[in-house]
């Protein structure tokens, strides 16, 4: 019975256009308003001009839907709703992955943090270039890969990540150390988080 009451709240959502539009309008507003307010692009004094900018480029990204005026396949408002549940899921791999590692040692996370990061960017990459129809992926192509396949060749790499980190002996210094090279190239590239 309460799984009914909330089909019908996102059918009252759906049809208010709640997921259509006040969802990505909230997103695309927030988002744009934190960074011109941490950049100060304006000044340190420039809130009510960060808040109209903001609420300028979030009703340009969804009015648009509304209207039914951006080219098929390339409205961002359907791109974001097709892609946040993936990156979404992204995001909670990472960090459960991280908490996993976090019972092997501090250095140890530490040295797979670099590696989870990349791993985790390249992901989104490529959910959002799905989303976009850029790219396909190995089902389109390969008539013989399957998703058990997939999921396979991820547990197998997982494993074996975990075991060539847990195994590396003598050579877990230079692990250690292209694990830094990594990290600090990450660094260099995106800037200190903080800064």
């Amino acid at each position: 019975m309460v799984g009914a009451g909330f089909t019908t709240l996102v059918d009252y959502f759906q049809a208010y256009g709640v997921l259509d539009f006040l969802l990505p309008f909230i997103l695309v507003f927030t988002i744009i308003f934190a960074v011109m307010q941490k950049t100060n692009i304006l000044g340190q004094d420039a809130k009510k001009f960060n808040v109209i900018i903001a609420l300028v480029l979030g009703l340009l990204f969804v009015v648009p839907h509304m209207l039914g005026t951006y080219p098929l396949g390339y409205d961002p408002v359907q791109v974001l709703n097709e892609s946040l549940p993936s990156i979404s899921l992204v995001a909670v791999a990472a960090i459960m992955l991280l908490l996993m590692l976090g019972l092997f040692g501090a250095g140890f996370t530490e040295n797979a943090r670099p590696i989870i990061g990349v791993a985790s960017i390249a992901f989104i990459l490529y959910i959002f270039g799905s989303s976009l129809g850029l790219w396909f992926g190995p089902y389109d192509v390969f008539s013989w890969w399957s998703s058990e396949l997939t999921e396979l060749i991820i547990i197998i790499l997982i494993f074996g990540l975990v075991v060539w980190f847990i195994t590396g002996g003598s050579d877990s210094v230079s692990a250690k150390d292209s694990a830094k090279a990594i990290w600090s190239g990450v660094k260099s590239l995106f800037g200190k988080a903080g800064e």
